[in-house]
C-alpha cells in the first residue's frame, strides 16, 4: 500500500509516477486526499470536543460542589450533546478511513525512476542477453512431441484427471520435474545462502493481499472451501506463488535490523485460474492451472534493497547458465510491471521447440509496499521502527523450464541429453525411450 503521508506532502508525484504506468490511477489521488482531509477534520474536532468535555465535566464538579445544582445539570446537557457529537464524528472518521483506504489497497505500486516508461511489453528493454540459441543438424521438435514419444508427461489422462490446464507427469518427465525441484533448492540454500522453509498450500486471505494478490486478482484464484460448509469458501486459497505465504511469515511483526537481510527459499506447486491461450499453449505446457516452482524472498533494508535485487537476478540466472540454457534478462517497463512491484526484471529462457523466449523467472522489488500492507517493521540501532523492502523471484519456474531444457538437450536420436549439475539428482545422463 503506498504511504498515506507521500499523497499528502507529494501528491503530483504520486500523480506523476501512476500515471507511467497507464491504468488511469492517477485520477483517484484526489478522491483519497478528499477521504483523508474529511478523516482528518473530523478527529481535529474530536479532539477539541473532548478537551472541551473534559472542561466542562470539572465544571460541573466544581457546581455540585458549590450546590448550585440548576447550573450542574444545564452543563450536564451540553456535555451529553458533545458525546452526541464526538459519537456522530466517529462514525465519520470510521467510513471517511473506510473509504479511503478501500482506494488506497487498489492503488499500484509507484514505478522505480530507473523503469523505462512504456505501456506494454513490446517497450521492455532488453538488459543483456546470455548464450547463443541452440543449433540442430536435424528439424527440432516440440516439448510436445518429445514428451509423448518419451512418455514424460500423459497430457490426455492429465486432462481427463482434472480438466485442461492440468499435467500428468510419467516416468522419466516425474523424475525429472523432482530432480529439478531438488536441484534448485540445493543451489540457492548452499550456494547463494538462501534459508529453505516449506510453507503450507492453503492460505489465509490476508496473505494474499499482503502481497498484493488481492483484491485486484481475487478472479484468478481458486478458492477453498470447507467439506459443506459454504460459509468457508474463500477464506481459504490454494497458493497462486509461495511468495504469498513466504513473504507474510513475519507480517504483525517488528524485527530486529540485525535480523536483516533475511533470505527465504520454497518450493510449492502454483494454482492460478487464469485462461490458457488458445493453440499449442493449451496442450502443451506453456500455459497451465498448476505448476512448481521454487520461490526466493528477501527482506531487506530500504538501502540495500536495490543492489539486493541485483543478486537475486543473479541467483536466478545462474539456474540457467548451469543447465545451458540461453536466455535474456528484460527490464519490465512501467505499463508492464506488476501490481505490487516498483522495479522488476524478467528472465526469459529460450526454447527452440517454440522458436520463441518463454518467462521463468520474475524478479522484484516492492520497496515497502507490501510491508504496509502486512504490518511488518523492523526497528533500526537508534529505536526507529520502519518498513523493509521485500523482494521476490522465481529461482525459477517450472513447467517452462521442463520445456526449455528438453527442447534444448534434445538428440538427433530423439534422446535428451542431460546436464551434469542435474545428472547427480536424475541419476542418469540421458532420457531415452523405453
Amino acid at each position: 500500500m503506498l504511504d498515506i503521508k507521500l499523497l499528502r506532502e507529494k501528491p503530483d508525484f504520486v500523480r506523476e509516477r501512476l500515471a507511467t504506468r497507464h491504468g488511469g490511477d492517477e485520477a483517484k489521488v484526489a478522491e483519497v486526499l478528499a477521504l483523508d482531509d474529511q478523516r482528518r477534520s473530523a478527529l481535529a474536532e474530536v479532539e477539541q470536543l473532548k478537551a472541551r468535555r473534559n472542561a466542562t465535566s470539572k465544571e460541573i464538579g466544581a457546581l455540585m460542589g458549590r450546590k448550585q445544582l440548576v447550573e450542574a445539570e444545564a452543563k450536564k446537557g451540553e456535555v451529553r450533546e458533545i458525546g452526541d457529537r464526538i459519537a456522530s464524528l466517529d462514525r465519520t472518521v470510521a467510513a471517511a478511513e473506510s473509504q479511503r483506504d478501500e482506494i488506497l489497497i487498489r492503488l499500484p505500486n509507484l514505478p522505480h525512476a530507473s523503469v523505462a516508461v512504456g505501456r506494454d511489453a513490446a517497450d521492455n528493454p532488453e538488459i543483456r542477453v546470455h548464450g547463443a540459441k541452440a543449433q540442430f543438424a536435424f528439424t527440432p521438435a516440440n516439448h510436445i512431441q518429445l514428451c509423448e514419444r518419451l512418455q514424460l508427461v500423459d497430457f490426455a489422462r492429465g486432462t481427463k484427471l482434472s480438466g485442461s490446464g492440468f499435467l500428468l507427469y510419467t516416468g522419466w518427465g516425474a523424475r525429472l520435474e523432482r530432480a529439478l525441484i531438488s536441484y534448485l533448492l540445493d543451489l540457492h540454500i548452499h550456494e547463494h545462502g538462501y534459508h529453505e522453509v516449506a510453507p503450507p498450500f492453503i492460505i489465509g486471505e490476508h496473505c494474499m493481499v499482503g502481497v498484493g494478490q488481492f483484491p485486484k486478482f481475487r478472479d484468478q484464484a481458486y478458492a477453498v472451501q470447507e467439506g459443506l460448509d459454504s460459509s468457508t469458501l474463500g477464506k481459504l486459497y490454494l497458493l497462486p506463488t509461495a511468495e504469498a505465504p513466504v513473504a507474510n511469515i513475519h507480517r504483525d511483526e517488528i524485527l530486529s535490523e540485525k535480523q536483516l537481510p533475511i533470505r527465504y527459499c520454497a518450493y510449492s506447486p502454483c494454482f492460478r485460474a487464469e485462461a490458457g491461450a488458445a493453440g499449442l499453449g493449451t496442450r502443451g505446457m506453456i500455459r497451465i492451472h498448476q505448476f512448481d516452482k521454487v520461490e526466493l524472498i528477501k527482506l531487506v533494508t530500504p538501502e540495500t534493497g536495490y543492489d539486493e535485487l541485483e543478486t537475486l537476478v543473479q541467483n536466478a540466472e545462474k539456474v540457467l547458465q548451469n543447465l545451458g540454457l540461453h536466455y535474456r534478462v528484460i527490464n519490465l517497463c512501467t505499463g508492464d510491471m506488476g501490481f505490487a512491484s516498483a522495479k522488476t526484471y524478467d528472465i526469459e529462457v529460450w526454447a527452440p521447440g517454440q522458436g520463441q523466449y518463454l518467462e521463468v523467472s520474475s524478479c522484484s522489488n516492492c520497496e515497502d509496499f507490501q510491508a504496509r500492507r502486512m504490518n511488518m517493521r523492523y526497528k533500526t540501532e537508534s529505536g526507529e521502527n520502519r518498513f523493509p523492502h521485500i523482494l521476490n523471484g522465481s529461482g525459477t519456474a517450472l513447467a517452462r523450464l521442463f520445456v526449455a531444457l528438453v527442447e534444448t538437450h534434445q538428440q538427433a536420436d530423439g534422446s535428451i541429453a542431460i546436464p551434469a549439475p542435474l545428472q547427480p539428482y536424475l541419476r542418469a545422463e540421458r532420457i531415452v525411450a523405453d
